[in-house]
């Protein structure tokens, strides 16, 4: 389980495709700005949601089996006792990462994952993480506890 700020840093610089699992397509909820955030920073985001045909956007696919194109990232935006199935979907298309949501620690799902080689997040936020590893939350008065006097290059503002 990651959770050491070097990691997250390489986690999120490194997985570019990421399907966000249980993603609304209601603006105030926290999957829909999160995965709106993350295409905003250029990642690209795969909705997966039975629900819906599509959000932002993109098409929605049911399942994470049904994505068509290599997947860096599952990140769970699912119930704690949801997420061993999608620990198990995310071994099998060859994902990198799990990443399970604020509120969510499912220790079985962790140890399956890591288990086949996948890393694992648990009980954070992606775009919190981004935002206070990259720079973002920074320059709103945030206390990130990432001290830097630099302006991080990669970001757009």
């Amino acid at each position: 389980m990651r959770d050491d700020i070097a990691s997250l840093r390489r986690i999120l610089a490194q997985c570019r495709v990421i399907a966000v699992v249980g993603i609304s397509a209601q603006w105030y909820r926290p999957s829909y700005f999160a995965a709106k955030y993350l295409i905003e920073h250029g990642y690209t985001v795969i909705p997966v949601n039975p629900r819906y045909d599509q959000v932002l956007g993109q098409t929605c696919y049911p399942s994470v089996e049904d994505i068509p194109v290599p997947i860096d990232m599952v990140d769970c935006f699912r119930r704690t006792e949801d997420i061993l199935p999608l620990a198990q979907a995310a071994i099998a298309v060859g994902a990198r990462v799990l990443w399970q949501q604020i509120g969510v620690n499912n220790q079985e799902a962790v140890a399956l994952a890591e288990a086949a080689g996948l890393e694992t997040v648990v009980d954070r936020c992606v775009k919190i993480e981004h935002g206070r590893l990259f720079g973002g939350l920074g320059w709103m008065g945030v206390n990130t506890g990432v001290i830097s006097a630099r302006r991080p290059r990669w970001l757009p503002y």
